[in-house]
């Protein structure tokens, strides 16, 4: 019986709050956000990756304009509201309305979505669209309790994102939404909140043209924490959780910590933001007690794919990103590169920030999404199926750095490489590569992140830019690679502009490796390689 009661639920794909509280699941208190969020401004929008929490965080705040006090009691909020009112809510989640083929099952899709709240509140029969049904629902809504109405919409950009690149059909669907989203400025008397979310930024000029007062607490610092767990709740609030996976893993708690910090944590939403870990992953963790790559369980978005293919995007540079904010928060339909959905999906986070420049440093969060992105591109990027990689030559290859055998580890690759019958086509598929030296460098970059072994392309340096470093435990491996010239030239390049001499202070072996690439034999032609 003692031992039942130490049994933890954590709430796996869970994102109603009442469900969460009722039952007992594990529940980390943002409703101190939440009434802040409340009292703050009217309209709303909160851009979040998906499987963040956004779902959950607009199911508190329908509770909460319920006046469900019973949902809240020990919570944080207590002490902030006094008076727990009880207001009309409208909640609609709009992910349930995505991939409709035409504008029209569109139309109709949201109609549908409607129909419950119509059968509380009725309907007209000249509501013969989605927008003009939403008025008629506040308007009678608002008339039947003689309260203002509480507008809660997740997830509005469902519908459009795979549209992204049809723009005869992109427009259609957005004229759709548009009337649809029109109707919150015309009742805005009669709406007490508004609440939006979303994982992209539709521009306020083409979606939300009317709600000129629609506040965007995305990269707002207050609210940086308001969707994921943050370093503080992690050690604290989950302490039970880490001790158990520790006596799993053989190992201390302070080490478990170690790892799941490595694996989940490392988003950032504003520049003053605390380490925030992602929910869907941790908790996913602690119910099936193993680490693993569980954000990605559904592969990596397609619409992501295309965005980036559609605007060649360099992947080796995505770990160190200077840009303005201007770069990657703005309007989803006016990118010019892929950076914008890349930062809003969550494939990269704010890692430091400027103030004198006010630049912003991106990069990948954490290994969960190195490991998941790096597979997802393979076949796109270099034509190697990340399956294929991991079964191929994987064990021999880790198995050859963990013993500090580099030598032994490119013989590895050079014989991998070589026994790759299309890899010919390659150069040709990859228009987005202006060079041989530029293929096997994100040829290199891909498959050492598929092994789980941290690479870095272009890295700067007093001497210029270094092609790759990797970083194993013990071991940090500096890269110059070329490409119909010689190892001894690249090894003598890493020397004479001093390559190496950052990292010899790190506490690590340091390994210079200078290695040559044949366009003839599309592979590994030879290197030296070389300790400090």
């Amino acid at each position: 019986m003692e031992n039942a009661q130490l049994v933890r639920r954590y709430p796996v794909g869970i994102q109603t709050f009442s469900e969460i509280r009722e039952s007992g699941y594990v529940y980390i208190d943002k409703t101190d956000l939440v009434w802040q969020l409340v009292h703050e401004a009217k309209y709303n929008f909160l851009s979040r990756p998906r499987r963040f929490g956004k779902s959950l965080l607009s199911s508190t705040l329908d509770a909460y304009f319920q006046g469900r006090k019973d949902l809240f009691e020990g919570l944080k909020i207590m002490q902030m509201e006094q008076e727990w009112e009880t207001y009309p809510v409208i909640h609609l989640d709009l992910s349930v309305a995505k991939r409709q083929p035409s504008a029209d099952e569109l139309r109709q899709a949201l109609m549908w979505l409607m129909n419950p709240l119509c059968e509380k509140y009725g309907r007209n029969e000249l509501e013969t669209s989605p927008g003009k049904m939403l008025n008629g629902l506040i308007h009678r809504a608002y008339e039947q309790t003689g309260k203002q109405v509480a507008v809660i919409i997740d997830e509005y950009d469902a519908p459009l994102l795979d549209m992204l690149h049809a723009s005869e059909q992109l427009e259609q669907f957005r004229n759709v939404m548009q009337e649809f989203y029109v109707q919150l400025k015309a009742k805005e008397a009669m709406v007490k909140f508004c609440f939006i979310t979303g994982i992209t930024k539709f521009s306020q000029l083409s979606i939300f043209s009317t709600i000129n007062n629609l506040l965007n607490v995305s990269m707002q610092p207050e609210y940086a924490a308001i969707c994921g767990i943050t370093e503080t709740e992690f050690a604290t609030d989950m302490a039970p959780d880490i001790a158990m996976l520790a006596q799993k893993y053989g190992c201390t708690a302070e080490e478990m910590h170690a790892k799941l910090k490595q694996q989940y944590d490392g988003y950032r939403f504003s520049e003053e933001s605390p380490d925030i870990y992602n929910p869907f992953s941790l908790l996913k963790c602690f119910t099936q007690k193993k680490i693993d790559n569980y954000w990605f369980d559904s592969g990596t978005p397609t619409f992501l794919i295309r965005q980036m293919q559609h605007f060649r995007t360099d992947i080796t540079t995505m770990d160190d990103l200077e840009v303005p904010s201007t770069a990657f928060d703005r309007p989803t339909e006016a990118m010019t590169t892929a950076l914008p959905l890349l930062y809003q999906t969550g494939y990269l986070t704010i890692k430091g920030y400027d103030r004198d420049s006010m630049a912003y440093t991106l990069g990948i969060p954490n290994q969960e999404v190195r490991l998941g992105f790096v597979d997802g591109l393979l076949p796109t990027y270099i034509g190697l199926d990340g399956a294929d990689v991991q079964m191929g030559f994987a064990l021999k290859f880790w198995r050859a750095l963990r013993a500090k055998d580099l030598d032994l580890a490119l013989r590895e690759m050079q014989a991998y490489l070589a026994g790759l019958p299309y890899i010919e086509g390659f150069m040709k598929k990859l228009e987005n590569i202006s060079n041989a030296e530029g293929f096997y460098e994100w040829s290199f970059y891909l498959i050492f992140n598929m092994l789980n072994v941290y690479a870095k392309t272009q890295v700067k340096c007093a001497g210029g830019r270094i092609d790759m470093v990797a970083y194993m435990p013990d071991t940090v491996y500096v890269f110059e690679l070329k490409v119909n010239g010689t190892a001894a030239d690249a090894l003598k390049q890493i020397d004479t502009k001093g390559y190496a001499i950052a990292y010899q202070t790190d506490g690590r072996n340091v390994v210079k490796a200078g290695v040559s690439f044949s366009t003839e034999s599309k592979t590994i032609k030879d290197w030296i390689v070389a300790e400090c």
